[in-house]
């Protein structure tokens, strides 16, 4: 049995919005990432969504600012994000690494 993650920090509305949208963004970049994609139509169509949601983003950093928020509490972010698995799913926009030679005999 995996062991329970921890819970997820207290956030705002917005902040966890904010968190949502974020993570849908970096899914859809590795779903991009040229080193990583397996085909032009997976990553056409994750380019497509990707639009709307940046503008998501940028709305619920919009309604963060009218609303008076004007600090990102990084700490307590980051928390929520690697409890939602963050970590490893902005790694994959990263540039892969170069696939290891076998030994040589």
């Amino acid at each position: 049995m995996l062991p329970e993650p921890p819970p997820l920090p207290a956030l705002t509305r917005s902040e966890g919005e904010l968190v949502d949208c974020y993570l849908e963004v970096v899914d859809l970049l590795g779903r991009i990432n040229p080193s990583r994609a397996r085909d032009t139509y997976g990553a056409l169509r994750a380019a497509q969504a990707l639009v709307a949601r940046a503008a998501a983003l940028k709305e619920a950093l919009t309604v963060m600012h009218m609303r008076g928020e004007t600090e990102l509490h990084h700490a307590t972010l980051g928390r929520a994000l690697r409890v939602l698995d963050g970590e490893r799913r902005s790694g994959l926009v990263a540039v892969a690494p170069e696939p290891k030679e076998p030994p040589r005999r």
